[in-house]
């Protein structure tokens, strides 16, 4: 039961697929960088070891004193570990390779699938007025990942353009099915988003096609496109969104953004009538 007294929740979008180099930290930076232009609070949790995000974000190794491994497994205070990026409206739960051993550490924590819950849910997190946060996931169907499903209130698949594609989702699906019956029953997917895209290339276009008919309108009308100002945009600690606003890149992450805030008053709307 939601309590009352507390302003509204942000809504809690877990970007996940198991399969690595799919464009799912590029997603989530730019993403909630979209999101931030657009004029909402944004939280993006690096739940990722590798710590992509936070470096893609401007936040150097040295200077992450309390990450989401505090977070996670020593009851760091939400405020104690939250960074303030160079994007307005924009904070960071930033990660380092100490992440990599959370696994092993958690087994033994009765409560191991629901610490990224409670952690979010902490009363000082309402000062930030969030809107929505986002939690870029390790490449795997880990304890970590789980933490994060059990945490959110629905999924985002980021999709290559590439063959296979589509044989991975079923897993991670089967994951999502388990959570619900186990710990979440209201997570959802939200959608999935098509990156990498080449309209070019044969293969991209029948990878949508084949998209848009096994999984309909769970699929994101906005395309993510092979764009070179996205993938150097990290190299400068940065959105592409900042390092060339008017790329094909920060356009479609516009979009998707747009896209994303619509469905969002929709289902909320429906939950409410």
């Amino acid at each position: 039961m939601s309590d009352l007294s507390r302003p509204r929740q942000p809504k809690i979008i877990a970007v996940a697929n198991q399969k690595g180099g799919v464009g799912k930290t590029t997603t989530t930076v730019n993403l909630g960088a979209a999101l931030a232009k657009l004029g909402n609070n944004v939280l993006i949790v690096d739940l990722d070891p590798q710590g992509n995000a936070s470096t893609g974000l401007g936040i150097a190794r040295q200077d992450r004193n309390l990450t989401t491994y505090d977070l996670l497994l020593d009851d760091a205070p939400i405020q104690d570990v939250l960074y303030r990026t160079k994007t307005e409206g924009l904070w960071l739960a930033p990660s380092t390779t100490d992440l990599s051993s959370a696994d092993l550490e958690l087994i033994s924590n009765e409560k191991r699938t629901f610490l990224l819950r409670d952690a979010l849910r902490q009363v000082d997190i309402d000062s930030y007025e969030l809107d929505f946060i986002l939690i870029d996931c390790p490449p795997s169907l880990s304890l970590l990942t789980v933490n994060a499903m059990v945490a959110a209130d629905s999924i985002l698949v980021p999709l290559q353009s590439e063959f296979y594609a589509l044989e991975g989702l079923s897993q991670l699906l089967l994951s999502v099915r388990e959570v619900r019956q186990a710990a979440n029953p209201a997570l959802r997917i939200e959608g999935i988003v098509l990156t990498m895209y080449d309209a070019r290339n044969n293969l991209s276009v029948q990878v949508e096609a084949d998209a848009r008919e096994n999984l309909g309108d769970l699929v994101f009308k906005t395309i993510i496109p092979r764009n070179v100002r996205i993938s150097e945009a990290p190299s400068f600690a940065q959105s592409v969104l900042d390092y060339d606003p008017m790329s094909k890149g920060a356009i479609s992450y516009t979009g998707l953004a747009e896209e994303l805030i619509s469905r969002s008053k929709i289902s909320r709307e429906k939950s409410i009538g």
